[in-house]
Protein backbone atom coordinates (compact mmCIF):
# COMPACT_ATOMS: atom_id res chain seq x y z
CA UNK A 1 0.00 0.00 0.00
CA UNK A 2 1.12 3.57 -0.72
CA UNK A 3 1.72 5.54 2.50
CA UNK A 4 2.19 9.00 1.01
CA UNK A 5 2.90 10.78 -2.27
CA UNK A 6 5.11 13.84 -2.43
CA UNK A 7 5.38 15.88 -5.60
CA UNK A 8 4.58 18.92 -7.67
CA UNK A 9 0.96 20.07 -7.93
CA UNK A 10 0.11 20.09 -11.65
CA UNK A 11 -3.67 20.37 -11.30
CA UNK A 12 -5.88 21.35 -8.37
CA UNK A 13 -9.68 21.44 -8.02
CA UNK A 14 -11.91 21.30 -4.92
CA UNK A 15 -12.43 17.57 -5.60
CA UNK A 16 -8.98 16.34 -6.62
CA UNK A 17 -5.31 17.14 -7.06
CA UNK A 18 -2.77 15.76 -9.52
CA UNK A 19 0.65 15.30 -7.91
CA UNK A 20 3.54 14.65 -10.27
CA UNK A 21 6.51 12.73 -8.97
CA UNK A 22 9.26 11.11 -11.09
CA UNK A 23 7.29 11.74 -14.28
CA UNK A 24 4.07 10.11 -13.04
CA UNK A 25 0.94 12.14 -12.28
CA UNK A 26 -1.17 10.72 -9.46
CA UNK A 27 -4.89 11.64 -9.51
CA UNK A 28 -5.83 11.97 -5.82
CA UNK A 29 -9.31 12.70 -4.44
CA UNK A 30 -9.22 15.31 -1.65
CA UNK A 31 -11.50 17.05 0.86
CA UNK A 32 -12.30 20.78 0.86
CA UNK A 33 -9.99 21.52 3.85
CA UNK A 34 -7.14 19.83 1.95
CA UNK A 35 -8.00 21.87 -1.16
CA UNK A 36 -7.84 25.10 0.88
CA UNK A 37 -4.50 24.04 2.36
CA UNK A 38 -3.00 23.16 -1.05
CA UNK A 39 -4.24 26.36 -2.73
CA UNK A 40 -1.16 28.35 -1.75
CA UNK A 41 1.42 25.68 -2.57
CA UNK A 42 3.29 24.39 -5.62
CA UNK A 43 4.38 21.09 -4.05
CA UNK A 44 2.70 18.85 -1.50
CA UNK A 45 2.99 15.68 0.54
CA UNK A 46 -0.29 13.83 1.01
CA UNK A 47 -0.93 10.72 3.08
CA UNK A 48 -2.86 8.32 0.88
CA UNK A 49 -5.60 5.73 1.19
CA UNK A 50 -5.78 3.44 -1.84
CA UNK A 51 -9.19 1.90 -2.58
CA UNK A 52 -8.76 -1.09 -4.89
CA UNK A 53 -11.96 -2.08 -6.65
CA UNK A 54 -12.69 -4.37 -9.58
CA UNK A 55 -13.04 -1.47 -11.98
CA UNK A 56 -10.56 1.06 -10.54
CA UNK A 57 -7.73 1.93 -8.17
CA UNK A 58 -8.75 5.16 -6.42
CA UNK A 59 -6.48 7.35 -4.29
CA UNK A 60 -7.67 9.61 -1.45
CA UNK A 61 -5.21 12.14 -0.04
CA UNK A 62 -4.94 13.77 3.40
CA UNK A 63 -2.66 16.38 4.96
CA UNK A 64 -2.11 14.39 8.16
CA UNK A 65 -2.03 10.72 9.11
CA UNK A 66 -4.68 11.41 11.76
CA UNK A 67 -7.07 12.68 9.04
CA UNK A 68 -6.51 9.45 7.12
CA UNK A 69 -7.19 7.47 10.32
CA UNK A 70 -10.50 9.31 10.75
CA UNK A 71 -11.40 8.60 7.09
CA UNK A 72 -10.65 4.89 7.64
CA UNK A 73 -12.85 4.88 10.76
CA UNK A 74 -15.70 6.52 8.82
CA UNK A 75 -15.58 4.02 5.94
CA UNK A 76 -15.56 1.16 8.46
CA UNK A 77 -19.16 2.13 9.36
CA UNK A 78 -21.77 0.09 7.48
CA UNK A 79 -23.35 2.23 4.75
CA UNK A 80 -20.52 4.80 4.62
CA UNK A 81 -18.49 4.62 1.43
CA UNK A 82 -15.38 6.57 0.53
CA UNK A 83 -17.33 9.37 -1.20
CA UNK A 84 -19.68 9.80 1.76
CA UNK A 85 -16.72 9.88 4.15
CA UNK A 86 -15.10 12.52 1.93
CA UNK A 87 -18.34 14.55 2.00
CA UNK A 88 -18.37 14.38 5.83
CA UNK A 89 -14.72 15.47 6.00
CA UNK A 90 -15.41 18.31 3.54
CA UNK A 91 -18.26 19.63 5.69
CA UNK A 92 -16.33 19.96 8.95
CA UNK A 93 -12.72 19.86 10.13
CA UNK A 94 -11.46 16.48 11.33
CA UNK A 95 -11.31 17.78 14.89
CA UNK A 96 -14.95 18.97 14.73
CA UNK A 97 -16.08 15.58 13.39
CA UNK A 98 -14.30 13.77 16.21
CA UNK A 99 -15.87 16.12 18.76
CA UNK A 100 -19.35 15.53 17.24
CA UNK A 101 -18.90 11.76 17.45
CA UNK A 102 -17.42 11.87 20.96
CA UNK A 103 -20.29 14.08 22.23
CA UNK A 104 -22.99 12.15 20.34
CA UNK A 105 -24.13 15.19 18.29
CA UNK A 106 -26.56 13.49 15.86
CA UNK A 107 -28.09 16.75 14.55
CA UNK A 108 -24.73 18.18 13.40
CA UNK A 109 -23.89 14.99 11.47
CA UNK A 110 -27.45 14.85 10.14
CA UNK A 111 -26.99 18.36 8.66
CA UNK A 112 -24.36 16.98 6.22
CA UNK A 113 -25.76 16.33 2.73
CA UNK A 114 -26.48 12.62 2.27
CA UNK A 115 -26.36 11.74 5.98
CA UNK A 116 -29.74 10.74 7.40
CA UNK A 117 -30.60 10.41 11.08
CA UNK A 118 -30.08 6.62 11.12
CA UNK A 119 -26.68 6.93 9.43
CA UNK A 120 -25.63 9.68 11.85
CA UNK A 121 -26.68 7.51 14.80
CA UNK A 122 -24.82 4.51 13.35
CA UNK A 123 -21.63 6.60 12.95
CA UNK A 124 -21.84 7.67 16.61
CA UNK A 125 -22.65 4.17 17.92
CA UNK A 126 -19.88 2.51 15.87
CA UNK A 127 -17.15 5.11 16.40
CA UNK A 128 -17.77 6.79 19.77
CA UNK A 129 -15.64 4.31 21.74
CA UNK A 130 -12.92 4.28 19.08
CA UNK A 131 -12.73 8.09 19.03
CA UNK A 132 -12.94 8.60 22.81
CA UNK A 133 -10.70 5.67 23.74
CA UNK A 134 -8.67 5.88 20.52
CA UNK A 135 -5.13 5.88 21.82
CA UNK A 136 -5.96 6.16 25.51
CA UNK A 137 -8.16 9.21 24.94
CA UNK A 138 -5.40 10.77 22.86
CA UNK A 139 -7.12 10.69 19.46
CA UNK A 140 -8.49 14.22 19.68
CA UNK A 141 -5.23 15.47 21.13
CA UNK A 142 -3.29 13.67 18.41
CA UNK A 143 -5.01 15.70 15.69
CA UNK A 144 -4.35 19.01 17.44
CA UNK A 145 -0.70 18.06 17.87
CA UNK A 146 -0.38 17.29 14.15
CA UNK A 147 -1.86 20.68 13.30
CA UNK A 148 0.63 22.38 15.64
CA UNK A 149 3.48 20.38 14.14
CA UNK A 150 2.70 21.77 10.68
CA UNK A 151 2.40 25.33 12.03
CA UNK A 152 5.62 24.96 13.99
CA UNK A 153 7.53 23.57 11.02
CA UNK A 154 6.36 26.38 8.72
CA UNK A 155 7.07 29.14 11.25
CA UNK A 156 10.54 27.80 12.12
CA UNK A 157 11.42 27.50 8.39
CA UNK A 158 10.34 31.12 7.82
CA UNK A 159 12.45 32.37 10.75
CA UNK A 160 15.51 30.45 9.56
CA UNK A 161 15.06 31.94 6.05
CA UNK A 162 14.99 35.38 7.70
CA UNK A 163 18.42 34.65 9.16
CA UNK A 164 17.65 33.51 12.71
CA UNK A 165 19.42 30.53 14.28
CA UNK A 166 17.51 27.21 13.91
CA UNK A 167 17.71 26.27 17.62
CA UNK A 168 16.56 29.71 18.83
CA UNK A 169 13.76 29.79 16.23
CA UNK A 170 12.45 26.39 17.28
CA UNK A 171 12.60 27.21 21.00
CA UNK A 172 10.72 30.51 20.54
CA UNK A 173 7.99 28.97 18.32
CA UNK A 174 7.49 26.07 20.76
CA UNK A 175 7.15 28.49 23.68
CA UNK A 176 4.49 30.52 21.83
CA UNK A 177 2.55 27.40 20.78
CA UNK A 178 2.45 26.14 24.37
CA UNK A 179 0.66 29.31 25.44
CA UNK A 180 -1.39 29.91 22.27
CA UNK A 181 -1.84 26.66 20.29
CA UNK A 182 -4.55 28.06 17.98
CA UNK A 183 -2.46 30.79 16.34
CA UNK A 184 -2.23 30.93 12.56
CA UNK A 185 1.24 30.65 11.02
CA UNK A 186 1.42 34.37 10.14
CA UNK A 187 0.52 35.39 13.71
CA UNK A 188 3.00 32.87 15.06
CA UNK A 189 5.84 34.31 12.95
CA UNK A 190 4.98 37.91 13.93
CA UNK A 191 5.00 37.03 17.63
CA UNK A 192 8.25 35.09 17.28
CA UNK A 193 9.90 38.08 15.54
CA UNK A 194 8.99 40.31 18.48
CA UNK A 195 10.52 37.83 20.94
CA UNK A 196 13.78 37.16 19.05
Amino acid sequence: MIDYIKGEITELTPAYVVLETTGIGYFIHITLPTFSFLGEQTTAKLFVYEAIREDAHVLYGFRYQSERQLFLLLISVSGIGANTARMIMSSYSALEIQEMIASGNVSALNAIKGIGTKTAQRIIVDLKDKIVKGTGGGELLNLATNKNAAQKEEAVSALIMLGFAPAASQKTVERILLEQPTLKVEQLIKLALKMM
